[in-house]
């Protein structure tokens, strides 16, 4: 994304600064040649003169001379085409002399990342004081830093205190516990639709071509409430591009989600997954671990905006035969050139699985040796371990009907809107 900005803000410096060069060079040809008036014909007239190409701030870059050579032709009663005609060939000769080039981007390269002209022409007094001022700065970001340090430990705290209503979402979930009127009273007048809702997503099945919905019917004496977590990662769509087809019947024995905080030595969390006896895995708890700082940069102190993610690690999957996902078996055959006959050869490659989630890449000590997908991966598992911890935990059961994709649904048509009409939620001075 740097990389493209960068690109960008060259592009503009370019060619702002081709248009000046071009308006100062015909401004003083227009000058120094008093170009014939357009009030008569005028035929075979020839322009020539060497010209020293001038950067903005009247610094000659490389001495480049250009001889223009320029036939001006204009009709009677025309005052523009002499101007027009002189300012379209200089163009073109601008643009194609490789010294006129070679100086703009010597130009550009010495301005481009660079403080501005304002700050570079500041009395010595002046910019002591900016030092001062950054010195500061880079005090307050401490600060900050021990600040989002001491609100880490005190989600640790509320963490024991969030601990008793989770574990009572998992009883009621699996049906340990059947709850009693007066836990269920919570009267809205959405229920109807939010029920009906939860019959539609948890039971049908994406429609193919010219086929029907199976619909699993559900009576009374159902217990708990079916496929719960399955039905949050399948409305969540950074979850639900993670699912695939294979995946389902394995989340469907997933019984709870916990968060485990580590105030100190390393900062971090642990999301835990559970899972009731299957026929897949004999793990009972997958577990994924994030560890985080909250420091300064030494290297750039001032890019410090909070806790980040700087590693993770999953866990050893103890898959049972046959039964791992996150694989599969590939047959090919091969055919012998001299005697025709062919084979049969088998190899196990990745398979796409929300499973891949326990076995993210390794980074390596140096970061500049990371290749970009790896690189992409771990900075999408960074966001959905984030985006577990801070939504899906808290906000279980809005997510499982929906209501809580709506509350983010009607944030995102409000941005839209506020683009549209071009408008700030800051007031500018």
């Amino acid at each position: 994304m740097l990389i493209k900005i960068h690109k960008l803000y060259l592009s503009i410096y370019l060619s702002i600064y081709l248009s000046i060069y071009l308006s100062i060079y015909v401004w003083k040809t227009r000058n120094k040649h008093q170009l014939p008036s357009c009030r008569k014909k005028v035929s075979g007239t020839t322009v020539s003169t060497p010209c020293q190409i001038k950067m903005a701030d009247n610094e000659p870059q490389n001495n480049a001379e250009i001889e223009v050579e320029e036939e001006i032709d204009c009709e009677e009663g025309s005052e523009d085409a002499p101007q027009s005609g002189v300012t379209s060939e200089l163009t073109n000769e601008l643009m194609q002399n490789p010294s006129v080039l070679a100086a703009l981007q010597d130009r550009l390269d010495s301005i481009v990342g660079t403080p501005s002209t304002y700050i570079q022409n500041l009395p010595k007094s002046v910019k002591r004081r900016i030092k001062a001022l950054k010195k500061l700065q880079y005090e307050t970001t401490k600060v900050e830093a021990e600040f989002y340090e001491e609100l880490h430990k005190l989600e640790c705290k509320f963490a024991e205190k969030y601990a008793p209503f989770y574990n009572k979402r998992k009883d009621i979930i699996n049906a340990n516990v059947e709850p009693t009127d007066e836990e269920c009273e919570w009267t809205s007048d959405e229920d109807d639709e939010i029920v009906e809702g939860i019959n539609k997503t948890t039971i049908e099945e994406k429609p193919a071509e010219n086929k029907e919905p199976e619909v699993e019917v559900l009576d009374e004496n159902t217990k708990g409430i079916p496929h719960f977590w399955l039905t949050v990662f399948k409305n969540v769509d950074m979850l639900s591009e993670m699912v695939q087809e294979n995946d389902e019947p394995i989340l469907k024995h997933l019984t709870d989600i916990k968060c485990v905080f580590s105030e100190k030595n390393p900062m971090g969390f642990t999301l835990e997954f559970y899972f009731e006896t299957n026929d897949y895995f004999k793990n009972s708890i997958l577990t994924k671990k994030y560890i985080m700082k909250s420091e300064p940069d030494e290297g750039d102190p001032f890019s410090f905006e909070g806790p980040e993610i700087i590693k993770c690690s999953g866990c050893q999957i103890e898959w049972k035969k046959g039964k791992d996902v996150t694989v599969k078996v590939v047959k090919k055959k091969l055919k012998h050139k001299g005697r025709g006959t062919t084979r049969t050869v088998t190899k196990t490659v990745e398979n796409d699985s929300f499973f891949n989630f326990f076995n993210p890449p390794t980074p390596p000590e140096d970061e500049a040796e990371m290749d970009e997908n790896a690189e992409a991966i771990l900075a999408a598992d960074f966001e959905i371990g984030h985006f577990i911890r801070e939504r899906i935990i808290p906000r279980a059961v809005l997510y499982f009907t929906g209501e809580a994709l709506e509350d983010e649904d009607e944030y995102d048509e409000e941005g839209d809107e506020e683009e549209t009409d071009g408008k700030r939620d800051c007031k500018q001075q």
